[in-house]
């Protein structure tokens, strides 16, 4: 799933990704929320939305297809862009020792998983995405970037983790109270029953592309996958970002949640909503703030505000 914004919707959009590298306090998000919430323009977005037995439109579903559609349409690779700047975001990733396992939740065509691999050559990626197109375009990708020995080391998985439970494969019956998927890979040596869960969880710009009534049920699963004292690793959109205020009224389908022109959803947090959720899922709060940065279009020369949400957190040691 994983996507920062989909080409046609914005004109441009993820180009300043760059100027998030390296740093992400260019303004005070409180200034930013009282310049939106005093502007009447913006006042649809503010205002409640109508719960189930008032709305005479469904819930939002997930949106899986439009996903899979959207990738299809951008299966030349053109929308790939490596974020090195998360190897700076989470230095646990370089940093780690004694063959590091992670788990990316929504792989995209791999922008994150290549900085990962490319940082240690003793960390082994398990990627999973709803799109069987974009794992097998992530898996060139990635085997076709230089300075990258991907040998034994990237394990994309098909898995639309908003329906499904992962494999067994994944995690053996301590890390797991679901009924497990009996499935079992290649490279799992004969007397091996799984890998023996993750050492981190990345979550990029995926838990926003799920309906937010499904998000807690998504969360405990990846917790249940995650090694006592491993970390979850979190990225996504901010309230009052840019782009949640160029939605139109018509295109919200929850509160702080819209859809756009191609069926895909993103939603908007607060920190406080991440809090709630993570803590929900029994996970400590270790990082928890919001990534303020200002760029310029370099197309039109039009100034943007991004807000992202960075959040880091524990697993309880057993």
């Amino acid at each position: 799933m994983e996507v920062e914004e989909a080409p046609g919707e914005l004109g441009g959009a993820g180009k300043d990704e760059e100027a998030a590298e390296y740093h992400s306090h260019d303004f005070e998000w409180e200034d930013l929320r009282e310049e939106v919430e005093s502007d009447p323009t913006f006042s649809y977005h503010l205002s409640p939305f109508p719960g189930p037995a008032a709305s005479t439109t469904l819930p939002p579903q997930p949106s899986s297809e439009a996903w899979r559609s959207f990738h299809r349409r951008h299966a030349s690779g053109k929308f790939f862009k490596e974020r090195r700047y998360l190897l700076k975001e989470f230095p646990e990733l370089p940093n780690s020792k004694d063959c590091a396992k992670i788990l990316e939740v929504g792989c995209g065509n791999g922008s994150t998983a290549v900085s990962i691999l490319r940082s240690s050559e003793s960390i082994t990626v398990f990627a999973c995405d709803c799109s069987k197109d974009t794992l097998e375009k992530a898996n060139e990708i990635i085997s076709n970037t230089k300075g990258i020995d991907i040998k034994d080391r990237f394990r994309p998985f098909l898995m639309d983790v908003s329906k499904e439970i992962f494999p067994d494969w994944l995690f053996c019956n301590a890390y797991s109270h679901h009924e497990m998927r009996k499935e079992r890979p290649d490279f799992l040596r004969e007397n091996q029953c799984c890998v023996g869960g993750m050492d981190f969880i990345t979550m990029i710009f995926t838990l926003s592309a799920i309906p937010f009534a499904i998000m807690p049920r998504t969360i405990e699963q990846c917790v249940s996958v995650l090694k006592p004292g491993g970390l979850l690793l979190f990225r996504d959109y901010g309230l009052y970002d840019m782009t949640m205020l160029r939605f139109l009224a018509h295109q919200r389908v929850g509160f702080r949640e819209y859809m756009r022109s191609d069926g895909t959803l993103s939603y908007f947090f607060t920190l406080d909503t991440v809090r709630e959720l993570f803590h929900a899922a029994g996970l400590i709060e270790l990082e928890l703030e919001y990534c303020c940065v200002k760029s310029v279009n370099r197309k039109n020369g039009k100034k943007m505000q991004r807000v992202w949400v960075h959040g880091k957190f524990l697993k309880p040691p057993s």
